[in-house]
């Protein structure tokens, strides 16, 4: 699933060509997505302006003329590509992985502009589009979400008052998306080792050094992960041929039995199963 690194890059290679836009066509192959797309979808959202692409955790936003939004979430296997209406190009997609052959089949969203089309296409069919009417609507919706870790909301006050007396593990409360949005398997497994705290400790019990650790390497992981265009764990090139390269620099992520890469660290990387989630870190330095 992308995480909030990858998903940003996916918004802003989507700004970077629709902003300002208007809307010719939708044409939907299959409502059935996670949430089945309701029926005037199409009705609403064509002869539209995107006045705007922004981010929230997962979620793309766009901001449409009449102040409506709506929401595109990739789900576990969603990707968008843009295809240019009048040449094929070999680099079509906007996403977190790069596919040579888009699979036509699992194409289920076309928006339509004058000189390009912007297709959703999601073998698993877990991701899904919402739109929302006004603001207030959209506020609503993420009411329930914690901050973002690389906000300045994601801070040790913060952090400590939601851990009081809490008997969850903390991989576990990293995954919340009530408590913190945007952080996935991936780059909890990161911030984890970053921070020198195991996967299996629970989290009344950290100290205020590793909280103010944990608030560091959240922030430091993810934005470096966005400065290197996201994690590849598929063949992922954007629409400039670009390739993420954040997986060159995974400290833990997929390494079972491998050394520690910690200096003075003799470690080796295990992996456990922590609420059916692959956990890797180093027993060593990791206490």
């Amino acid at each position: 699933m992308p995480e909030l690194p990858e998903v940003e890059i996916v918004k802003r290679s989507l700004k970077n060509k629709v902003n300002y836009k208007k809307i010719k066509k939708i044409i939907i192959t299959n409502r059935d997505l996670r949430f089945k797309i309701q029926r005037n979808f199409e009705k609403l959202l064509e002869g539209r302006s995107i006045t705007n692409v922004s981010r929230f955790s997962k979620y793309i936003i766009l901001a449409l003329d009449n102040l409506n939004y709506c929401l595109i979430h990739l789900g576990m296997s969603g990707t968008l590509h843009a295809i240019n209406n009048k040449k094929k190009e070999k680099i079509t997609n906007l996403s977190f992985y790069h596919s040579k052959i888009l699979p036509i089949k699992h194409n289920h969203v076309k928006i339509k502009f004058s000189d390009f089309t912007i297709i959703y296409n999601d073998p698993r069919r877990f991701g899904f589009f919402k739109l929302l009417n006004n603001k207030k609507e959209l506020k609503k919706y993420f009411q329930r979400s914690g901050p973002e870790a690389i906000s300045s909301k994601f801070n040790f006050k913060y952090i400590k008052y939601k851990f009081i007396n809490k008997k969850k593990n903390i991989k576990t409360f990293l995954l919340d998306q009530n408590f913190v949005s945007g952080i996935g398997n991936i780059y909890a497994n990161e911030i984890l080792f970053c921070s020198k705290i195991n996967p299996l400790k629970i989290v009344k019990k950290l100290s205020n050094i590793e909280i103010k650790k944990l608030e560091k390497y959240s922030k430091l992981v993810l934005n470096l992960a966005i400065k290197f265009g996201g994690s590849s764990i598929k063949d992922f090139k954007n629409v400039k041929g670009v390739s993420g390269s954040f997986q060159n620099k995974f400290k833990v992520y997929d390494r079972e039995n491998k050394n520690c890469l910690r200096k003075n660290c003799k470690g080796k990387i295990i992996k456990i199963f922590i609420s059916n989630r692959s956990s890797f870190f180093c027993k060593s330095c990791q206490k």
